[in-house]
């Protein structure tokens, strides 16, 4: 089932794609991988939960790069009011200067789709683009390589810190229905830099469609890097996403994701701490309805001394969705010191929903305070009668205990609208559900 897509690349190719030798050799590198790859397989290990029969039996063809069309009014629901911030709008997969804001952004600091800066920073780009988030076994990053061509750029000189959030929005609309869109994100913060980036990925209007994207951020020495994902798609799409996140010594990264949307959703977040006295925080919440799959897979890599890791990721399942997660903390013989905790909670609203979770610790080192630790339920019953006592009972408690559950994850969102807005979606979820 790859033909389609290597009949695509080779048209895309005798178009001319894009020219620098370097990313040429790249994309080609990407495609003989792919060529070999495949797609997953059920017998591998990372993939044996996921159901990607509906992925990879469909011809999806590339999207056309096509991003008139769209007003800006229908994206007013997607974009926050948050004053000063600069927007980035990708449309099936190709920028959109009209619907796209500057803001205000400190001197030095560089923000472009990254067609463009192929062009202006060529040579930074040669140097990191594809390093991190390696293509070697994973046939979705490296069809995505192969396609690499336009999404968010962002580099943040050392010392400079960015005030308000960066919002980069990938919309997919009727014309690409059937399609495949390939966005690429590149983030690059100096020593002692500081930005966040929004990142949403959304449809407008019920089709299915296909988004393969792919993020890699690197987070230099004592850089602070929060980055926020927010994937609500149709739940007729589909959605594999990659996030890679280098950080150098005493960095620290607040990563935040909330999956709403897809029929089938595969979130890959892997995050490499590459010195010592590092900081990093991960935060996910997933809601899956009807038959929706949403899956998570983190992965960790301690390999130096005195880092601290928290992760929390809660799961809100209902119909007969299904919910993976599978969380990997991997500490090296040099990481001691090294402070982990990996935790994953899943509520199950249905009797048909259900979850497959599978946190993991594999450690080297012997001085480690490590801990995880995995936990599926319903509502719990002494909470509803705490509040039937005090005259709350029915859908309103279901909705009320429902909404408890997501609100550690929420209440971290550092930005008032963007939190208020997400709270908003979660509660209308449940008043569509609850009656």
């Amino acid at each position: 089932m790859t033909v389609t897509y290597l009949q695509d690349f080779e048209a895309l190719a005798r178009n001319g794609g894009p020219g620098e030798p370097w990313l040429q050799h790249l994309r080609q590198e990407a495609v003989e991988r792919f060529r070999r790859l495949g797609f997953p397989a059920p017998r591998e290990e990372d993939w044996r939960f996921n159901n990607l029969a509906p992925i990879v039996t469909t011809p999806f063809r590339l999207a056309p790069a096509d991003g008139s069309g769209v007003a800006a009014e229908a994206l007013s629901p997607f974009l926050y009011a948050l004053p000063g911030s600069a927007t980035l709008v990708f449309v099936n997969g190709r920028y959109v200067p009209a619907l796209s804001t500057p803001g205000s952004l400190p001197g030095g600091v560089r923000l472009d789709h990254l067609s463009g800066a192929f062009a202006s920073d060529g040579e930074l780009l040669s140097r990191h683009l594809g390093r991190y988030a390696r293509s070697e076994k994973n046939g979705f990053t490296a069809l995505n390589t192969a396609f690499v061509r336009d999404g968010a750029f962002l580099y943040v000189p050392a010392g400079v810190e960015i005030a308000d959030p960066v919002q980069v929005l990938f919309v997919t609309d009727p014309r690409a229905e059937g399609g495949v869109t390939y966005p690429r994100n590149f983030y690059f913060l100096e020593r002692g830099a500081g930005a966040a980036v929004i990142e949403s990925y959304i449809t407008l209007g019920d089709f299915v469609s296909f988004t393969n994207a792919v993020t890699e951020a690197v987070v230099g020495a004592g850089a602070r890097l929060t980055h926020l994902k927010i994937q609500r798609e149709s739940e007729r799409a589909y959605h594999v996403g990659t996030t890679h996140v280098q950080q150098g010594r005493e960095s620290q990264v607040h990563s935040h994701s909330v999956s709403l949307g897809a029929a089938i959703c595969r979130n890959n977040l892997d995050l490499v701490l590459d010195g010592p006295g590092i900081e990093s925080g991960l935060l996910g919440l997933y809601l899956g309805r009807g038959s929706q799959e949403v899956d998570n897979h983190t992965f960790i890599l301690h390999a130096h001394p005195n880092c601290s890791t928290r992760e929390v990721y809660k799961g809100i399942l209902d119909g007969a969705s299904h919910g993976i997660f599978n969380g990997k903390v991997y500490v090296t013989r040099e990481a001691q010191k090294t402070d982990a905790k990996q935790t994953n909670r899943n509520l199950l609203l249905s009797d048909r929903a259900r979850v497959d979770t599978k946190p993991q610790l594999e450690i080297f080192a012997d001085d480690v305070k490590c801990t995880h630790g995995a936990a599926v339920g319903s509502l719990d019953q002494q909470a509803a009668f705490y509040l039937k006592t005090r005259g709350i009972g029915g859908a309103l408690a279901r909705k009320i205990l429902t909404y408890a559950f997501a609100a550690e994850v929420l209440e971290e969102i550092p930005w008032d609208p963007v939190r208020t807005e997400l709270e908003q979606e979660v509660m209308s979820r449940l008043e569509e559900r609850g009656g």
